[in-house]
């Protein structure tokens, strides 16, 4: 799912050898299949997210 500027998506992210999907907040806009980086946590299922660089 897209993540909208400053309005969660969600994103998945790679754990213990399989993937669990959590909210995701960006401070701007992240496409649909861009690729990720988790600079934060908000809560045990909550993220905050940038782009990485392609």
């Amino acid at each position: 799912m897209p993540i909208p500027p400053d309005g969660p998506g969600e994103v998945l992210v790679a754990v213990r050898g399989g993937s669990e999907s959590y909210a995701a907040w960006s401070a701007a806009a992240i496409d649909k299949d861009v690729r990720v980086l988790v600079v934060d946590s908000l809560s045990a299922r909550s993220v905050v997210v940038e782009a990485l660089p392609s």
